[in-house]
């Protein structure tokens, strides 16, 4: 019997794990599979663990619990799952039940088939506003236009895949991750399935725009140098347009005697190129700074607090 493994972070996600919990045993009941609960306390506020610690004392399952010194953010936790499952199958889900853990039966099928190495749900239609719909979208498009790595529009992190795959990811130890661009990285057949998520069962989303905005140009750096390549080429074309425009203002003075425009045009010219290089400069420092991060060599997340069966395995 093959064994599923869910690696499912949590932050802040008191009223909806026992729930979570309650599906995705119901689910596999009756199903030809072997089920593995991974869930990764991400430095919840709430009684998030201690609700998972109430769990580990059910026998419907394995479960584990992982709770992290402090929030160290989904892309750890995902990773942290990772290190930590065994199944012959693993899904990333989320624990707000907006991915119902019945829909994993379907992925697990099809990886029996042995024609695809992974399953990934994409959002047939988003359930949120229409302008956070829309600047996903855009970030799609751009993603995929700068970088070196396709990612399906509307594609999640609601995924499951084979040992090969999970291996491949575990390879894969940089600090600053972006695990869909990862999972389109390492390549592997993928079929992609598409879906309606459900409203949160409990809390709030924890991604507002600001992180959305963070985490978006955090991918397009990991996979992509090419916000470098366009300062370069920018500011090759402002030196041309300077060239150009001085040669035309040397010729207005010899051969037409028309009056040069002065202070105007010199405090304009200053401010659009001081902008424009000060902008260059930004970009460069985010490739640096996220360089400086990854040399330090940083664990990408700290374990407080290792629970399988009610017993205490680790503590640092």
């Amino acid at each position: 019997m093959k064994k599923v493994s869910m690696i499912i972070p949590c932050y802040n996600e008191e009223g909806n794990v026992k729930l979570f919990y309650n599906e995705a045993v119901k689910a596999y009941k009756d199903q030809n599979y072997k089920l593995e609960l991974v869930f990764i306390d991400d430095g919840s506020k709430d009684n998030t663990l201690k609700i998972l610690k109430d769990l580990i004392k059910e026998q419907d399952c394995e479960i584990k619990v992982l709770s992290f010194s402090r929030n160290f953010g989904k892309e750890a936790a995902i990773y942290a799952g990772l290190n930590n499952v065994d199944g012959d199958y693993t899904v990333i889900i989320d624990a707000d039940l907006q991915q119902p853990p019945e829909l994993t039966i379907k992925m697990a099928n099809i990886l029996d088939e042995n024609e695809y190495d992974c399953v990934c749900y994409y959002q047939e239609e988003r359930i949120e506003n229409k302008l956070l719909s829309k600047i996903k979208n855009v970030f799609y498009k751009a993603m995929n236009n700068l970088s070196e790595v396709e990612l399906k529009q509307g594609a999640s992190d609601f995924r499951m895949f084979n040992q090969k795959v999970k291996n491949s990811l575990l390879e894969i130890k940089e600090y600053y991750r972006f695990s869909k661009g990862i999972f389109s990285w390492i390549g592997y057949n993928t079929q992609y399935l598409p879906y309606i998520p459900k409203q949160r069962n409990s809390g709030t989303t924890k991604w507002n725009f600001i992180k959305l905005l963070k985490y978006g140009i955090s991918g397009i750096i990991s996979f992509s140098t090419m916000p470098l390549k366009l300062a370069t080429y920018s500011g090759l074309t402002l030196s041309l347009i300077a060239f150009i425009y001085l040669f035309v203002i040397i010729i207005q003075k010899l051969f037409f005697e028309i009056s040069v425009p002065g202070y105007p045009t010199v405090i304009s010219c200053i401010l659009l190129i001081g902008g424009f290089q000060l902008f260059c400069i930004g970009i460069i420092g985010e490739y640096l700074g996220k360089t400086y991060i990854e040399t330090k060599n940083r664990p990408i997340y700290i374990i407080k607090e290792e629970i399988t069966n009610g017993k205490n395995k680790k503590s640092i």
